[in-house]
């Protein structure tokens, strides 16, 4: 209802708006038309040649299209094409070519950006279509020069990128491209910003869940740069994606942002998103600022900062998630806030009352992460919930033990860390917020808490919860081949869960059970793998280097 209404008022804003011109007004409609365009001869302002495989569109009467290498195979597309100051605004395809890249030169901007309700009400913009589509066919490759340039996906366009397992979709750097760049580097390019109308608790609503002027600046956001989010429609569609993988990202642009692989700001639960890798980016893996998006089957493989990172109200899912640090580097497998901008200080009780606050839902979670002292960030550590956040934690497991923790009993390189008031008091009450049936491998077992009258560990154990005991200054290895006392993992990679019934903590069985599925953490050898055929760096055939804790 709340839809038709919104519709039904900018259909009335539009007509009084023409009403008001006269015939040398503006005319008020969003570009999405179907830019097919006929390839076979090239053309174009592009400098084509003849059977041009690259993408094209047409805007104004006028054919613009990528220009094609054939000695290479790739397609190189400048700033007259698309760039940051100049965003798609009409449908788009980018093919799959047979053996090359889609190199853009600049930015890549899908949709026109909007910063007051008055100029995108006039532009026609109120939800996910109504702006430009990007589709990326299967097996595509799409690259970039250096961090300066990234790719965003403003609110009311939608990016489509469905690859399958035998060919995914890969955004990455021109250095991977042609070859020259190493397996954990990071800042070859900038990452990946889809921003949508979802809930944020930057902007403040009524008790209808209904805002207005909410239009928060997204991450990179700095002159042409610019890029706002949020409104109240956490069933937003951004589009959907699908077996895709982001490589090599990272920049700290002109505002003091760090850009991650990609941040996902107010992005709605109508936006799918399946079988996605990250693969070393220099900030983030993914982080989400408020919506409702929901993610199955996630790997993120040496991120540098915390390869999820919650804020701002974000209530969607994770389901099936391998989080793989370097061997020395990475801060948190998950560092989650529930309140944007928050102070201990302030009174949240209507805030959270309202169910405005960070409330994620994670279940089957591996989180592999290195005990190190010194990463680009900070030192190596599990998960992290404060200022607010209310998580519900099923069915996952922190390992930290494959090396020495290098900061001994000290406490930073924990597997579990509780704060705020907020949290501790849902976490204790067990009815909005709990962390269940997981399984944790630290020589640093907690930091934070209480929850209630319990220190950290003693609530988290009464709760359903194990803790190995490991030692500070030596390596327990968790694999069923190497360590009798702590059996966790088995296959040649060591990312696979053991049979539940047959893992083993401080020498016993575990004693608990998963909770409404068959295994404990992201893969087990019993069930498909779900990173076969389409990730990078995980299995042989497609890596440059071997994981640095696997079994040989």
């Amino acid at each position: 209802m709340k839809l038709v209404t919104k519709k039904l008022l900018l259909a009335a804003a539009i007509t009084g708006l023409l009403a008001g011109c006269d015939s040398g007004g503006i005319t008020i409609a969003p570009e999405t038309n179907d830019n097919s365009v006929d390839n076979s001869t090239g053309g174009g302002d592009g400098g084509a040649v003849a059977n041009n495989p690259c993408a094209s569109y047409e805007k104004a009467g006028s054919v613009k299209q990528g220009e094609f290498n054939s000695e290479t195979g790739n397609c190189t597309y400048n700033a007259a094409f698309v760039d940051s100051g100049n965003p798609l605004t009409v449908d788009l395809v980018i093919p799959a070519l047979e053996n090359g890249a889609h190199l853009f030169e600049g930015s890549l901007f899908v949709g026109n950006n909007y910063d007051d309700d008055t100029t995108m009400a006039a532009a026609g913009i109120a939800e996910g279509g109504d702006g430009a589509q990007l589709t990326v066919q299967a097996g595509a490759t799409v690259a970039f020069p250096d961090s300066t340039k990234f790719m965003v996906v403003n609110r009311g366009s939608q990016l489509v990128a469905v690859g399958t397992a035998q060919d995914p979709i890969t955004f990455t750097s021109l250095s991977d491209v042609e070859g020259t760049v190493g397996p954990e580097d990071v800042q070859q390019w900038g990452g990946m910003v889809i921003n949508g109308f979802g809930i944020t608790n930057k902007c403040a609503y009524d008790a209808e869940m209904n805002t207005s002027e909410c239009h928060v600046l997204a991450e990179g956001a700095a002159g042409k740069d610019q890029s706002n989010y949020g409104g109240d429609n956490n069933g937003d569609s951004s589009g959907h994606m699908e077996y895709v993988r982001v490589k090599h990202t990272g920049a700290e642009v002109a505002n003091g942002d760090e850009l991650n692989g990609i941040t996902f700001s107010s992005v709605g639960s109508g936006t799918i998103v399946k079988n996605l890798q990250v693969y070393s980016t220099y900030d983030d893996g993914i982080e989400m600022f408020g919506g409702a998006v929901s993610f199955e089957n996630y790997l993120a493989m040496y991120v540098r900062d915390d390869s999820i990172d919650i804020d701002e109200g974000w209530s969607g899912s994770i389901t099936n998630a391998l989080v793989i640090q370097s061997e020395t580097d990475g801060n948190h497998c998950i560092e989650s806030d529930g309140i944007g901008s928050y102070k201990d200080t302030n009174d949240y009780t209507a805030l959270i009352a309202a169910g405005l606050n960070s409330r994620p839902v994670i279940d089957g979670l591996t989180c592999i992460i290195s005990a190190q002292s010194e990463g680009t960030h900070d030192p190596g550590a599990g998960w992290r919930f404060r200022e607010g956040i209310y998580p519900m934690i099923t069915n996952s497991m922190v390992i930290g033990s494959f090396a020495a923790d290098e900061n001994g009993v000290e406490g930073s390189n924990y597997c579990l860390r509780v704060e705020s008031a907020e949290t501790t008091a849902a976490l204790a009450a067990g009815t909005e917020a709990s962390i269940t049936s997981n399984i944790f491998a630290c020589a640093d077992k907690t930091k934070g808490g209480p929850i209630g009258t319990d220190e950290l560990e003693a609530w988290a154990v009464a709760n359903g919860n194990v803790f190995a005991d490991v030692p500070a200054d030596a390596a327990l290895n968790p694999t069923a081949a190497a360590d009798t006392g702590l059996q966790l993992l088995e296959g040649p990679l060591s990312v696979f869960s053991i049979d539940t019934d047959s893992m083993m903590v401080n020498d016993a069985a575990v004693g608990i059970s998963p909770i409404e599925r068959a295994y404990l953490g992201a893969l087990s050898a019993g069930d498909s793998d779900w990173t076969v055929g389409w990730t990078y760096g995980l299995h042989d055939g497609s890596r440059a280097q071997a994981l640095w804790f696997e079994q040989q």
